[in-house]
């Protein structure tokens, strides 16, 4: 359904839970190196649970790398200093959200590329930012309620009897 990109990510565990998020919305996900963890991290899979059969990984050695392998890309920059709120983006099937290290977000150079294309998930001035896999979900849920949640169960399967009194 969407791409969701992590530029250099440091925590193996946030890592693990975007992948989760990942495999529960059928969204790829792709990782630029440097990783601050080896792929095999046991806190990577533990944090991913057994969905990890569900999720395609894609893992390039630079940025430029991705663009090259899909030119035709419609990007999304998640950064604390867009101006545009990320509900004012528009969301279509296989866009890429992007989303930088914990430590330090997005590349400054890259923001100013594409200033259009940068959002902002709202937050208190005083906040740094929110946890990385928490500010990827935000995202990929903005982007699939958009797209009234394509593909997706929305109602869950409850057993009759333990409702009835």
């Amino acid at each position: 359904m969407f791409n969701i990109v992590l530029v250099e990510p440091e925590i193996p565990q946030n890592t693990g839970n975007i992948a989760r998020t990942c495999a529960a919305t059928k969204c790829d996900l792709h990782l630029i190196k440097p990783l601050g963890f080896e792929i095999s991290d046991k806190y990577l899979k533990r944090a991913g649970l057994d969905y990890w059969h569900l999720v395609n990984v894609y893992v390039y050695e630079s940025f430029d790398e991705l663009c090259k392998k899909y030119p035709d890309a419609r990007f999304r920059f998640f950064t604390t200093k867009a101006r545009k709120r990320h509900t004012d983006a528009d969301y279509r099937e296989g866009d890429f959200l992007v989303f930088g290290k914990e430590t330090k977000g997005l590349d400054e150079e890259l923001l100013l590329a594409h200033p259009d294309e940068c959002v902002r998930i709202p937050m208190l001035g005083e906040a740094r930012s929110l946890n990385l896999s928490n500010a990827a979900a935000v995202a990929v849920y903005e982007a699939l309620r958009q797209n009234d949640f394509a593909g997706l169960e929305s109602v869950g399967k409850l057993h009759e009897h333990k409702w009835q009194k």
